[in-house]
């Protein structure tokens, strides 16, 4: 018998913990929606349902129509600065929502650096912070696989002289083909269920999506089953995506190359330079402004007050609790050995993807309203709900370490006899520690940088960074709210720094 990293109860226990959390919040809405008849189903909902698909869709078509562009071009030219502009790309996922908002107003706002040309709040603002967010997303899975191809294939184009028009439609476009789909429905799935963006740059009832919608009825209506209604709807929207994307393999697909340095053979003509260059140039266009305006404004609006202190102690708290749960849940479901299990674990960690945050806590609302203080347990609430949305990354970082780990010290092991707590000990927190504290650091900084838990939980009391920014934008404090987000802005970028050099160092 193959030795396991971990004992065989915490390997059962992980999704036993993750299932019975995930089905806490979705059958009391079943239940609640199904006693009330689903009388929420009205004009309104069918409003919100339309605006959600439609701001989605919108945000996944610019996204995907300036990501394809930009990774061709990147994926054609070698120039200085290159390494750059790809660690560029990688910034948006790794800051906080709100952080990204403050740095989209300082830009395109009444008093931002265009004067507010056009209406930033509404169907505009919401698309300008999801294309800042998911375009780079795009490039990045596309550029990913157009690396993808084999080298032979431009030894061959080469050859047969082929022009632009000809290595796009015989060679690029069926690479993409295949990865499109999966690309277009994850960023569709990221904004169908986006929260912080559209609760602060919707601008009223007409711009509610149904994850907002859901938070509003339960935190300012109390109207649970307008709640439940709004939770089925998202659950299976977003079910149904999840379902599909993960099909296509979109949802988790953005790996690194094996093949090495591919040397391309086209794009090397003055006019095809020019070209890459003002996509590319385009791309940034898009990517920068909001960062500059941000580090501009905030530099010189850092207010270090009480309140923010204790927001980042707070912020501090939750988040290694989050870091230390997510970890604990993933590394035995990345320990899985076989086929069947493996495809398990990976349901089992997209599960706080399929089930939206809104659901999940109109479900936990529901369960604990009539035996507890909901307010009393909102920390442990905030904490398992970042801890299922930071799940799928840490597992992605986890899951393949472990795999090359078993597959290198599986039959010494057990040759040996070493095994359970002694493995772990001796073997596996020796060559995994770099992994497993990538996978911790992710889940802090999903944490930190969190506003859907700490609105949906969160009490006067329970104060974080996140919620003391939108405090302060909600009390027209906007300077003081600059400046915080740089703060908090900086704190990520530093630990996620920490996490890529973890990550990249060998041992």
């Amino acid at each position: 018998m193959n030795a396991t990293l971990t004992a065989r109860a915490p390997a059962l226990l992980a999704p036993a913990v993750i299932l019975t959390a995930v089905a806490a919040g979705f059958l009391p809405v079943l239940w609640l929606g199904a006693a009330q008849g689903f009388s929420g189903f009205d004009p309104y909902l069918v409003r919100v349902l339309r605006f959600t698909l439609l701001q989605a869709g919108l945000s996944a078509l610019l996204s995907i129509l300036i990501g394809i562009p930009v990774a061709r071009a990147l994926a054609r030219q070698s120039f200085p600065g290159r390494a750059i502009i790809l660690r560029l790309l990688t910034l948006p996922m790794a800051l906080p929502a709100i952080v990204v908002i403050i740095g989209v107003i300082e830009v395109y706002g009444t008093r931002g650096w265009l004067g507010g040309a056009f209406g930033l709040y509404g169907l505009q603002g919401i698309l300008l912070a999801h294309v800042f967010f998911n375009f780079p997303l795009a490039a990045r899975l596309s550029l990913s696989a157009l690396e993808r191809i084999p080298p032979e294939s431009w030894k061959l184009a080469a050859q047969l002289d082929f022009g632009p028009r000809d290595i796009w439609r015989l060679i690029e476009w069926p690479q993409l083909r295949g990865s499109l789909p999966g690309i277009a429905l994850l960023i569709f799935l990221l904004c169908a269920s986006s929260f912080a963006i559209v609760l602060t740059l919707g601008g009223g009832p007409r711009a509610t999506t149904l994850e907002v919608a859901i938070y509003q009825s339960l935190r300012a209506d109390f109207d649970p089953p307008r709640a439940a209604a709004l939770a089925v709807v998202q659950l299976l929207l977003c079910a149904s995506l999840a379902i599909i994307a993960q099909r296509w393999g979109g949802l988790m697909t953005d790996g690194p190359t094996l093949r090495g340095i591919v040397i391309r053979y086209d794009g090397k003509t003055f006019t095809a330079r020019l070209a890459d260059a003002v996509v590319i140039g385009g791309g940034l266009l898009v990517l920068l402004p909001p960062l500059l305006a941000l580090t501009v404004s905030g530099a010189g609006n850092i207010v270090v007050s009480t309140e923010l202190l204790r927001a980042a102690a707070t912020s501090l708290m939750l988040g290694l609790a989050t870091a230390a749960v997510t970890l604990l849940l993933a590394w035995p479901l990345a320990a899985a050995r076989s086929e069947t299990w493996r495809k398990a674990s990976g349901l089992i960690v997209l599960s706080g993807w399929i089930m939206p945050p809104a659901v999940l806590a109109t479900g936990w609302f529901i369960l604990l309203s009539g035996h507890a203080d909901v307010s009393g347990l909102a920390p442990f609430l905030v904490i398992a709900m970042n801890g299922l949305m930071a799940l799928p990354f840490a597992y992605q970082i986890a899951a393949p370490a472990v795999a090359q780990s078993a597959a290198r010290h599986d039959w010494l092991c057990a040759g040996l006899g070493i095994e359970g707590f002694n493995r772990l000990r001796l073997i596996d927190l020796a060559v995994l520690r770099k992994p497993l504290a990538l996978a911790l650091v992710m889940g802090f900084v999903m944490s930190l940088g969190d506003l859907t838990a700490i609105s949906l939980f969160g009490t006067q009391d329970l104060l974080t960074f996140p919620a003391l920014i939108y405090r302060q934008m909600g009390t027209y404090r906007i300077d003081e709210a600059v400046g915080s987000a740089l703060l908090l802005g900086i704190f990520v970028l530093a630990l996620t720094t920490l996490a890529e050099r973890w990550s990249s160092a060998r041992d």
